[in-house]
């Protein structure tokens, strides 16, 4: 599923919670860990020492890496490390994509003050601008980072946008062996109380049906053994959240696009949403043309 691995790194404690989580995919995967320092270039960190001007932010880089190296080490997990300068988003999305990964893992939060660059902004400006999907975890208190992932979700709505995000968690499905979790919501904060509101919303619960139902044929051809339907009306980032809670989820796989309209699920707001709310790892997939 996964060989290549961008792990873009702060030293912070949310940073090492999620080493610890990339590592145990990786070694499930068989697969390489890419550790990355960004040095902000937007920032002010050039210094002089005994004469000599000194990028403090790629010196310290150098040891964040260095020791994120020696645990990959120590968990025997095959790792390689990189420092670069650049401006944060653009340079972690651009890296990924010039070097061939097939994931990208952050947490939402990172360390304040000279080397942050994992702020939740930034995490949001990637999983909007990649074009690899993108596992974030918050690293707050109720944060669950278990693996093998055994319940997977997948919120769809059936459109394109919602594709790319489907193969890949029915992918990821068949390789743990995971029970997929397929929702669609209908949005009814979006509707009114006047005849044609009644009428988008029964069409927008024959998409949602119609958008669980597509899951589940697929599924047959990836191999995945057990498919759970789940059909909900209300607010798309509530529904995801409570299912999660409810059906005990261990991670949601979802697009950063879907339909535009009254029964929209996967508009880029919900996913940043969830990103920023869902106390399991989320991994976004954008549709890319």
């Amino acid at each position: 599923m996964y060989d290549d691995i961008l792990l873009p790194f702060d030293g912070s404690d949310g940073a090492r919670a999620v080493l610890h989580h990339v590592a145990e995919i990786a070694g499930t995967e068989d697969a390489t860990i890419h550790v990355l320092f960004v040095a902000d270039t937007t920032r002010d960190s050039v210094t002089v020492i005994r004469g000599q001007p000194v990028d403090a932010l790629v010196d310290h880089g150098e040891s964040v890496v260095a020791d994120a190296g020696q645990t990959l080490a120590s968990l025997d997990v095959d790792f390689d490390t990189d420092v670069v300068q650049g401006n944060p988003a653009p340079e972690i999305t651009d890296y990924a994509d010039r070097h061939g990964h097939d994931l990208i893992v952050m947490p939402t939060h990172g360390r304040a003050g000279i080397s942050r660059f994992l702020l939740g902004s930034v995490t949001e400006k990637v999983v909007r601008l990649s074009s690899v999907p993108v596992l974030t975890a918050r690293m707050q208190p109720d944060e669950q980072l278990a693996f093998p992932y055994d319940d997977i979700l997948v919120p769809t709505d059936g459109s394109p946008g919602a594709a790319p995000a489907v193969e890949h968690g029915l992918s990821l499905a068949s390789a743990l062996d995971a029970t997929v979790h397929a929702l669609s919501v209908v949005d009814t904060a979006s509707l009114g109380f006047d005849v044609r509101s009644a009428v988008s919303a029964e069409a927008g619960e024959g998409a949602a049906t119609d958008a669980v139902d597509d899951v589940a044929a697929q599924a047959e051809s990836y191999g995945v053994g057990e498919v759970v339907r789940h059909l909900r009306r209300g607010n798309p980032v509530a529904e995801i959240l409570d299912t999660v809670d409810g059906e005990d989820i261990d991670a949601v796989v979802m697009g950063t696009v879907g339909r535009r309209g009254t029964d929209r699920v996967l508009l880029g707001g919900v996913a940043e949403k969830t990103v920023r709310s869902a106390p399991v790892p989320v991994i976004t997939v954008r549709r890319t043309e």
